[in-house]
């Protein structure tokens, strides 16, 4: 695909890997609005969170993708993938980040754990708008139709608008036409685990998570409960962790 440099430059990633449905229906939506690349892990990362490779060397390897668009598979994280597009792998610097689409909910706790968000938010941090986008739907044949829909929206809005600094858009999207789009406040929330285990062949001990989300919040402004409502939810996210009441309750105050 030509590129124009009077056209906005649109980075598209994700933690599902390079060839998942989901980045592809999100770079369809991307390309309405400008010049497409997609660079992303050439494998499944899922819940990698915010995670860099730091011992081993990071490679890419490039692709034509669906025949529209130019690709580049990383053997890193979804994290990794955004720094090396912005120092390495993209000869002009993007106007825009994209994440996703994601399959399954990146609301309430899974912020923290989604590489699809980390995506996203370390666009924000090199400094570039970026959003990240998911469906609730894990399964990879689900309808993606809203999700494209709601995509299409925010990006129009950030690309019109713009974003404070420090600022990532999350947007949560149920599977299947789209209902609409609220802005949401992310769920106190954590998961409940346990680890079944088992034994192989060979008499070593291994184990599986498993796990239920449990809501220690309320209030119909939660991202999570909006999604039960059938709506999209819109959340602006940021990376500052500090805890802003008790820092200034102790302001003056030493240990």
């Amino acid at each position: 695909m030509s590129t124009s440099d009077n056209n906005p430059l649109i980075l598209v990633c994700n933690d599902d890997g390079i060839f998942s449905p989901g980045i592809r229906a999100l770079a369809q939506v991307a390309d309405e609005f400008g010049d497409v690349e997609i660079i992303a892990p050439d494998r499944q990362q899922s819940a990698v969170g915010h995670a860099v490779t730091v011992n081993t060397p990071l490679r890419s390897r490039s692709f034509q993708i669906d025949g529209r668009f130019n690709g580049q598979a990383v053997t890193g994280t979804p994290a990794d993938s955004v720094k090396l597009a912005h120092d390495q792998l993209m000869e002009r610097k993007p106007d825009l980040v994209v994440s996703g689409i994601n399959h399954g909910s990146n609301a309430g706790i899974n912020i923290l754990y989604s590489g699809t968000v980390s995506a996203a938010t370390e666009g924000t941090i090199l400094g570039y708008p970026s959003i990240a986008v998911s469906c609730t739907d894990y399964d990879e044949d689900a309808d993606l139709s809203g999700a494209k829909e709601a995509a299409r929206k925010v990006i129009g809005y950030v690309l019109s608008e713009g974003l404070p600094k420090g600022v990532t858009m999350n947007l949560n999207v149920p599977a299947g036409p789209l209902r609409g789009i609220k802005w949401a406040r992310q769920a106190n929330s954590r998961y409940v685990e346990e680890f079944e285990g088992r034994v192989d062949p060979n008499n070593r001990s291994y184990y599986w998570m498993t796990g239920k989300l449990q809501l220690l919040d309320e209030g119909d402004d939660l991202d999570v409960n909006v999604l039960e409502k059938g709506y999209a939810s819109l959340t602006p996210i940021q990376y500052d962790m500090t805890a802003y009441n008790l820092l200034k309750k102790k302001e003056g105050v030493e240990l």
